[in-house]
């Protein structure tokens, strides 16, 4: 009888080990965020969604197509002073969002997505300064860090 007990208790603990070690029951659900300075070509400042901007066009890429549920640029020396602060792009996901997969640019429209406050567009960003942009899909939830660079003369 305690040859029983010993041996159930040798294979509970052996999958809880298993558990926690290979497979993702108890890590924190991340997604994965890129973004890369698009090239500049003739005509590109078409591509930049707020008719002032003075950059060069951001894209971002997620690890994996994901439903997003909301998605946030902010300032990122404002946010760390006031994590209430406004939002520059705020998005939301409605009923029918779809996974997005496909590269996107700042201030782009994404399927299945609204602004959280409506008829509001992405405010421009400023050429050297750093902003962060929060991702979730659920309870997903991803971040990255960027600074956009100023176009160059002549475009």
């Amino acid at each position: 009888m305690k040859k029983n007990w010993f041996l159930l208790i040798v294979v509970a603990v052996l999958a809880i080990v298993y558990a926690i070690c290979f497979t993702e029951w108890f890590r924190p659900k991340t997604i994965h965020v890129t973004s890369i300075n698009a090239r500049v070509n003739r005509g590109m400042r078409a591509r930049n969604f707020t008719a002032d901007a003075q950059i060069v066009p951001i894209i971002f890429k997620l690890g994996r197509p994901v439903k997003l549920t909301e998605l946030k640029v902010v300032a990122l020396d404002e946010w760390q002073t006031n994590k209430s602060c406004l939002p520059l792009w705020h998005l939301v996901g409605n009923t029918n969002s779809a996974p997005i997969g496909r590269p996107f640019y700042y201030g782009d429209y994404l399927p299945g997505m609204k602004p959280e406050v409506p008829g509001l567009r992405a405010q421009p960003l400023q050429p050297g300064v750093k902003y962060r942009l929060f991702v979730t899909a659920g309870s997903a939830k991803g971040e990255h860090d960027f600074q956009p660079v100023a176009l160059p003369d002549g475009q």
